[in-house]
């Protein structure tokens, strides 16, 4: 298929309710209001498709460069593309599927967190924190947990929207997973009070941190 084919389709399948909801979301109006479930139907089908997905995400189109990071390879990019792609994200949802389907499987994804780490730009911040929450999990040899959480401390509270949510993420997931740093987790949290009114549905677990290490930690014993 060719990029107008894609947006066509995209067009085609716009939903005005979608689209109002995505608004109030902050996508703003670069947007068709298409269903998630339809854009990995259309990503199943095209399957891997770089050139096509390089093109789509050059549209700026909310949808499109959603579909864009579900049809990329990721090693076919290199390091800068990656940084200024991640730089120019319009939204956040671009940004967390960017990273997850595209970054996370990115040759250079620990050069790119190191750097992210210390940008001032909210996405890349944003992304940098994202990737250190995966460390934080997944493979925390060679952090700096303390530090980490001086970090947080110092930083999460006045930092942008952005960017202080995956900072937020990084928070509980060290206090969940490291029963040493919990007590000062839970206490950055409780200081901070970041998402302690976040309007949360019933039986979801809240994001503010105190509430939520609690919860998982409790839901493990």
């Amino acid at each position: 298929m060719t990029v107008d084919e894609v947006v066509d389709e995209l067009r085609t399948l716009g939903n005005p309710k979608v689209r109002a909801m995505s608004h109030r979301q902050g996508v703003g109006d670069h947007q068709f209001g298409v269903q998630m479930g339809q854009l990995r139907a259309i990503a199943k089908r095209i399957k891997v498709d770089h050139p096509l997905a390089l093109s789509l995400w050059e549209t700026g189109i909310f949808e499109a460069m959603l579909l864009s990071t579900l049809l990329m390879s990721p090693k076919q990019i290199c390091h800068d593309d990656v940084d200024r792609m991640m730089a120019g994200v319009p939204t956040s949802q671009v940004a967390d599927w960017f990273i997850s389907y595209v970054i996370k499987l990115h040759p250079s994804k620990e050069a790119l967190r190191t750097k992210w780490m210390q940008s001032e730009q909210a996405m890349c911040a944003r992304a940098g924190w994202s990737l250190t929450t995966e460390r934080v999990s997944k493979n925390p040899e060679g952090l700096d947990l303390s530090g980490l959480l001086d970090r947080i401390e110092r930083e999460m509270g006045s930092a942008p929207e952005v960017s202080q949510w995956t900072m937020n993420f990084c928070l509980a997931e060290i206090g969940i997973k490291y029963p040493e740093h919990r007590e000062r987790a839970i206490l950055i949290g409780e200081t901070l009070g970041v998402y302690r009114d976040f309007p949360t549905s019933k039986g979801c677990t809240s994001p503010f941190a105190p509430t939520w290490i609690n919860a998982i930690v409790n839901r493990q014993s």
